[in-house]
């Protein structure tokens, strides 16, 4: 299987896609901290596969607008933006949740559902 191409670090405009994800789920202060420290986070490489898992979202299929978009870029060797986490707590039965890049794990998991994703990942109590 060929390897997906990836940028080294998100894009400007992923962040603000994250936090107007996340402020559907959170107040706006804490938005604003996990933002911050998602800014501030090291990149972590984990498989499709696990976070989808990971998430419970179901695999969007390549008939998506966007995974499709997504899985061209893969095929012309585009590099795509690393994805944003926000780790879930097992105990709690909460899971991880995707904050900027669910489209991009799609288009990767249909390409290769082992390849590794470059993430930035933080959790409110790290």
């Amino acid at each position: 299987m060929n390897s997906i191409d990836w940028l080294s670090t998100p894009e400007e405009h992923d962040y603000p896609a994250a936090e107007s994800f996340l402020n559907l789920l959170m107040t706006a202060d804490a938005v604003i901290v996990v933002v911050n420290e998602l800014k501030a986070a090291p990149i972590n490489y984990f498989k499709a596969k696990d976070i989808l898992r990971a998430s419970k979202l179901v695999t969007l299929s390549e008939e998506n607008h966007h995974v499709s978009h997504n899985l061209k870029k893969i095929k012309n060797k585009d590099a795509l933006s690393p994805v944003l986490l926000l780790r879930g707590k097992l105990q709690a039965d909460v899971p991880l949740t995707i904050a900027d890049g669910y489209h991009r794990i799609c288009a990767a998991y249909l390409f290769d559902e082992d390849c590794e994703i470059p993430c930035k990942i933080t959790g409110i109590d790290d």
